[in-house]
């Protein structure tokens, strides 16, 4: 079976592929050098040098180096978001993309993130949200009149469909299958002056969150204000993503809500919204619940993503997503 890195630069390469290809000769010995390692030396010609069935051999057998699949890129930040719970470096094998959690392989599956025996079922599920997250929230801008006709109809269409992402995943990485599962793997930490219940996976970097915040609050009234005006925080709570049927990272302890004791008519999350507003997501920045940026970059630091800078916005909510931050550029502590 022929290789796409053996075929040849060299127009003479390329007529003795074309050749050997009519005459119905295609097998190659593992063992024989690619014309690469012969040709590496010469120059190579531009697409135009060639005649155009040459260019057409070179570009269907030797394309441009690619960039990486979302596959691999996907599978690659999990891998380092999640040591030591994912052994080793993500892998290429049967096809697809994997990384192993305790000795159970898990397969990219077109984004589900699948065991290996459910591998071949993953149109039974949505993907998992592996999605732009960017770095500073965008400018705000009204949404174009043909994006809101697409946009009026998602209410029925999730209550008609439920999104289902398969859990197996995550409930591997968190070693939470279960809602007893889940409660045995929590524990409980004092944030910000309140008790709560979280993973023990992030514990420590929930307290070095504390810390930075703790820190600019020391010059920032602003700060200072926002911290003494929550009311509660909610962490561990196993349930499902509000009409879906997809788990909440709240199942695993590693989702918090910070709550306010006002909101002060102001708006912290489209599916509450949208009960009054059928428009939700043209509520502008200024009509919405926004913690100070140095609280969203406290959390960015140490892995977690905010609500606030979803289209379904949730501004609340922080989530402990390394890999979004990792597919995304965006530096955290060295920490990881």
């Amino acid at each position: 079976m022929f290789r796409e890195k053996c075929v040849h630069h060299h127009i003479a390469g390329i007529i003795f592929f074309i050749f050997v290809v009519s005459s119905g000769y295609c097998g190659a010995r593992a063992d024989q050098k690619s014309p690469h390692d012969e040709l590496a030396q010469q120059p190579l010609r531009p697409m135009g040098a060639f005649s155009q069935q040459e260019a057409e051999v070179i570009e269907k057998y030797e394309p441009s180096p690619a960039a990486p699949s979302r596959a691999e890129e996907v599978m690659t930040a999990v891998s380092r978001a999640y040591s030591p719970q994912i052994a080793g470096p993500a892998v290429f094998q049967n096809d697809d993309w994997t990384v192993t959690i305790r000795g159970e392989l898990f397969y990219y599956a077109e984004g589900r993130m699948l065991p290996e025996h459910l591998k071949d079922a993953y149109a039974e599920y949505d993907a998992q949200p592996f999605y732009r997250y960017p770095e500073k929230l965008p400018p705000w801008e009204p949404v174009s009149e043909e994006e809101s006709a697409s946009r009026r109809s998602i209410n029925s269409r999730r209550r008609e469909n439920p999104p289902k992402r398969a859990p197996f995943f995550f409930d591997a990485l968190y070693r939470a299958r279960s809602r007893t599962e889940s409660y045995a793997r929590v524990k409980t930490l004092k944030f910000l002056g309140r008790n709560i219940m979280v993973h023990y996976n992030i514990l420590e970097q929930l307290a070095l969150v504390e810390e930075e915040i703790n820190r600019a609050a020391e010059t920032n009234a602003e700060i200072r204000t926002w911290v003494a005006n929550i009311e509660t925080i909610t962490g561990w709570n196993w349930r499902s993503i509000a009409d879906t049927e997809s788990r909440s990272f709240h199942s695993y302890g590693a989702a918090l809500d910070l709550l306010p004791t006002s909101f002060k008519g102001l708006q912290t999350y489209w599916l509450w919204t949208s009960d009054w507003n059928p428009e939700w997501w043209n509520v502008p920045y200024t009509q919405r619940f926004h913690p100070p940026e140095e609280i969203i970059q406290a959390f960015e630091k140490y892995g977690f993503i905010w609500g606030g800078k979803w289209m379904f916005y949730d501004t609340m909510h922080f989530e402990y997503r390394p890999e979004i931050l990792i597919l995304n550029d965006i530096e955290m502590a060295e920490y990881y």
